[in-house]
């Protein structure tokens, strides 16, 4: 007849858990001892770490050094008999255990905030709304709130409220930087008068606010650079389109259809309709991320707002329009990564909102390294616009010309607010230079008519 205790090892012998790394495959009083403390300390040291978080949510740096001088000043006080170090000990005490009843209680408020605009244009004005109201009938104390505005803090001082009264204060949010600013969470701060104990309540969610840049409105010809309107005929000539051109003599691989008879039968030969190309405007602006393409961040912010404006005004027009910016090569990438990222273009709002949290960056693709991206993988440009600052040297500008195909319009946008607003012309390539944005609309008005 079999042992149990020999069955039983058998049975635990293949298992793997917590008990058998403890004891083994040992039986009885004892192994069940040790699982117990072992199960008994785990459930005391979780509540202590739980213990131990919550009271070190609630101490500042001084009370954590309060905490480390009175049982010092005590010990030493009696053990040495030093009269002033008890007192200091005592009175240590007396400050925790104050400071410790400002942190019981919770008031009872509904608190809610509001921004009215989530989207502006940069240095206009935001505001902010915290709504405060007491749902209870005893009152409220006054309370102090605090809101987080990006890398502020502004306070609110709440006073306190009957029952079912609120109380409504708007804060203003800053906007001098293009960009995405984080509103809230709203939160009372409960903290005694000395600073040894702070607690913080969050009482709403975190809301955000856009920062477009500036643009400005372009004349709607200009983004076409007129020769390249929708369903406008071009120079260039086709065998099969809708706009007439001439007749010539046929060649083998016309198409018959096009045969035109009558002139046939008068010159004996056979001749052939030719059309002059329309063809649908692809507008493609570039915008340089280099921070080797800009002298100063002036230069940058200027550029985001060009390539905002032409990219709004073709938006509007119904144009199919590319915005896209550089790519970043990783830090410890082994070659450089040429790529573009293409922002969204369904509806202004969402290229604005995309070209609110764009940076330079010192491993981003330069201007020439774009076009050549841009020529590589967009197919039916129309019309480039490049647009970078002033550190972009004029050979850069026509070496990234070159990379986009013959009768592709290029036109290069040079931001520089020191220089004198110009138009200069290369074969195959139209650069202006702008100082301040309302020179763009003068610029591409100029270049609309020289087209």
């Amino acid at each position: 007849m079999t042992d149990p205790r020999t069955q039983t090892r058998d049975e635990l012998a293949g298992l793997t858990n917590t008990r058998t790394r403890l004891v083994g495959t040992r039986t009885g009083v004892l192994a069940d001892v040790v699982v117990a403390i072992v199960r008994a300390s785990r459930v005391v040291a979780g509540v202590l770490a739980r213990g131990f978080a919550r009271v070190a949510a609630v101490v500042t740096p001084l009370g954590w050094v309060m905490l480390a001088v009175i049982p010092v000043a005590l010990i030493a006080g009696y053990r040495l008999g030093w009269l002033e170090l008890i007192v200091v000990g005592w009175a240590g005490v007396v400050l925790l255990a104050v400071a410790a009843l400002y942190l019981i209680g919770r008031a009872p408020y509904v608190m809610e905030l509001d921004l009215p605009h989530r989207r502006v244009v940069v240095g206009e004005p935001a505001t902010g709304v915290i709504q405060v109201a007491n749902p209870r009938r005893r009152r409220t104390l006054g309370v102090t709130l605090e809101i987080p505005v990006g890398h502020g803090l502004v306070e609110v001082a709440v006073p306190g409220l009957r029952g079912g009264v609120s109380h409504e204060h708007a804060f203003d949010i800053p906007t001098l930087k293009r960009g995405v600013v984080s509103v809230g969470p709203v939160r009372t701060v409960r903290a005694d008068p000395v600073g040894l104990v702070r607690r913080e309540l969050a009482w709403t969610p975190a809301s955000e606010l856009v920062v477009h840049p500036r643009t400005i409105g372009v004349p709607s010809s200009s983004t076409g650079l007129i020769r390249d309107l929708e369903g406008t005929p071009t120079r260039d000539l086709t065998s099969s389109d809708v706009a007439f051109h001439a007749l010539r003599e046929y060649q083998p691989g016309d198409e018959r259809r096009y045969i035109h008879w009558k002139s046939t039968a008068k010159t004996g030969r056979f001749m052939v309709r030719e059309f002059e190309q329309t063809r649908r405007s692809h507008l493609v602006v570039a915008l340089s991320l280099a921070t080797g393409d800009y002298a100063s961040e002036e230069e940058f912010e200027l550029a985001v707002s060009v390539a905002g404006s032409l990219g709004v005004r073709a938006i509007r027009d119904g144009r199919t329009v590319s915005v896209v910016v550089s790519t970043v090569t990783p830090e410890f990438a082994k070659r450089k990564v040429l790529a573009v990222r293409s922002l969204a273009t369904h509806v202004p709002g969402r290229l604005l909102d995309e070209l609110a949290v764009v940076d330079a960056a010192p491993a981003a693709l330069g201007i020439r390294d774009i076009a050549r991206v841009v020529g590589d993988e967009l197919h039916g440009v129309s019309v480039a616009f490049l647009v970078c600052g002033s550190r972009a040297a004029a050979a850069e500008l026509r070496a990234a010309s070159h990379s986009f195909p013959l009768g592709v319009e290029v036109v290069a946008i040079v931001c520089d607010p020191d220089a004198v607003p110009g138009l200069r012309r290369v074969p195959g390539l139209s650069v202006l230079t702008i100082g301040y944005l309302e020179d763009l609309r003068v610029a591409l008005a100029r270049t609309a008519a020289v087209a």
